[in-house]
């Protein structure tokens, strides 16, 4: 594993594993970020996992730059073994068009596709959530098949339903709140992924396997209502 290091501020290092979004790097993203959770400084506050760099809090009280970068490389130094998180799989259940996904029919004819193509597409791929930001629980999800990539609306939404979901360019993602925002809506999941009430109020984590399935109204109702969007 190749790595370098900068600071970021006066309180946190990053380290940086290449310049290239792919799975090797979020292999190498996810190993740092283990080690450092099953074998914590004293000086850590936490770690910040994005496509190719981890930020990695200190608290100067304890340590400073030169002492964390030091420690940092003699931990990942003496990491012969790899340590990576287990990667969870989570199936994200989607109700596709209608009031859901205004934009489906967009995507179809963007595409030269018939909106239940985009679907089959869209639940057919291979997701990973590469990393969480922008909002509260939003994930940048990579492995989007480019046969269903769509530019971003001219005229951004002011207000977008927590829990829908979108496809921006190659990017697809899903709503953890309501938010004003540009892509192209569609669907909507009864899943939440924001959960503030919890100790851990993100339901994803970067290095997640994502799979998303069809599910009809009705079903997307049911769900709502017996509670397994709270329980899943």
């Amino acid at each position: 594993m190749g790595f370098s290091f900068s600071p970021l501020g006066d309180q946190a290092i990053v380290v940086e594993v290449g310049s290239e979004i792919k799975d090797t790097a979020q292999k190498d993203v996810r190993t740092i970020s283990a080690l450092l959770e099953a074998s914590p400084p004293p000086w850590l506050i936490e770690t910040i996992p994005a496509f190719t760099t981890v930020a990695v809090f200190y608290d100067p009280a304890k340590a400073l730059y030169g002492t964390v970068k030091q420690e940092l490389e003699e931990l990942l130094r003496q990491t012969s073994v790899e340590l990576t998180a287990a990667a969870r799989t989570i199936e994200i259940p989607v109700c596709y068009g209608g009031e859901f996904g205004p934009d489906l029919e967009f995507v179809a004819e963007h595409n030269g596709l018939t909106p239940q193509q985009v679907i089959d597409i869209h639940t057919g791929g291979e997701y990973s959530v590469y990393m969480i930001g922008f909002a509260p629980g939003f994930p940048f999800i990579g492995g989007m098949s480019e046969k269903i990539a769509a530019p971003r609306r001219d005229s951004p939404r002011l207000r977008i339903p927590e829990r829908t979901v979108g496809i921006a360019g190659m990017q697809t993602g899903v709503y953890p709140i309501e938010t004003p925002g540009g892509w192209q809506l569609i669907g909507r999941t009864p899943l939440r992924l924001f959960r503030p009430e919890e100790e851990i109020p993100s339901l994803l984590r970067a290095g997640d396997k994502i799979v998303f399935t069809q599910i009809t109204k009705s079903e997307y109702a049911s769900w709502k209502e017996d509670g397994h969007a709270e329980d899943h």
